[in-house]
């Protein structure tokens, strides 16, 4: 079995708890108006077996700590699912705590055997209306419901993740939606309000693409702590 990966980042400490050993794996579907990884969705990529991953994981295990360990994340890393699932398989099998990062937009029963080997799931839930979905991110909204709803019923443990970008989505209606799509999951364990940013943007102009959200503006911090209050 072979995976199609983009790269890989030894230390990471922003894709789930402790320090990760994070694997970014090739290709997308979504057409997401802010991603920050469209080098990963459309660029190069090398093969890898699951073994060769959970190997280089290995490598970094005594920086793990308690809570470190290994994050597969994207592009969209559930378009190779049987690749995921193997290589958290083969993590388990070594102790090694894993955590998916998806958009949660694919269900199919592949994509429910990799929960079988989840210790955490990051789950973006990019936009709290379907109109905004269909129109920014290229799936409709009962997607990632869907697939949280699979995580409840599972009691898998999940982040919520919500990029927020000035000018759309930075209101106080839009955190109160939010709120209304996750309350009552026992297995929401954290919800991030992330910052948008155009740091990206120099990489749509090297590969020499449009960048969608470049009217769109860069929160300040006070607003997110407002919206994070609210919240």
């Amino acid at each position: 079995m072979i995976g199609k990966i983009h790269s890989f980042q030894s230390l990471g400490t922003l894709d789930g708890p402790g320090v990760r050993f994070v694997v970014f794996l090739h290709g997308c579907h979504l057409h997401c108006g802010y991603c920050h990884n469209i080098d990963v969705c459309k660029g190069n990529f090398t093969e890898f077996s699951p073994r060769d991953i959970v190997d280089k994981a290995l490598r970094f295990r005594e920086y793990f700590g308690r809570n470190g360990g290994i994050t597969l994340s994207g592009g969209e890393p559930l378009l190779q699912s049987n690749f995921v699932a193997e290589t958290f398989r083969l993590c388990k099998e070594e102790g090694i705590h894993t955590t998916l990062d998806t958009s949660g937009s694919i269900w199919n029963n592949s994509v429910s055997h990799v929960l079988n080997f989840c210790d955490l799931v990051l789950l973006d839930l990019k936009m709290t209306t379907d109109e905004e979905y269909q129109t920014h991110i290229g799936c409709p909204l009962s997607a990632p419901l869907f697939f949280l709803e699979k995580l409840e019923e599972r009691n898998i443990p999940c982040w919520i993740r919500h990029v927020v970008a000035g000018g759309l989505n930075d209101t106080k209606e839009n955190i109160h939606r939010l709120k209304h799509l996750i309350d009552g999951k026992s297995c929401v364990k954290r919800v991030e309000l992330l910052p948008f940013h155009k740091m990206c943007e120099t990489k749509y102009n090297h590969m020499g693409l449009p960048f969608p959200f470049a009217l769109f503006t860069e929160p300040s911090k006070e607003r997110i702590q407002e919206l994070n209050n609210l919240l």
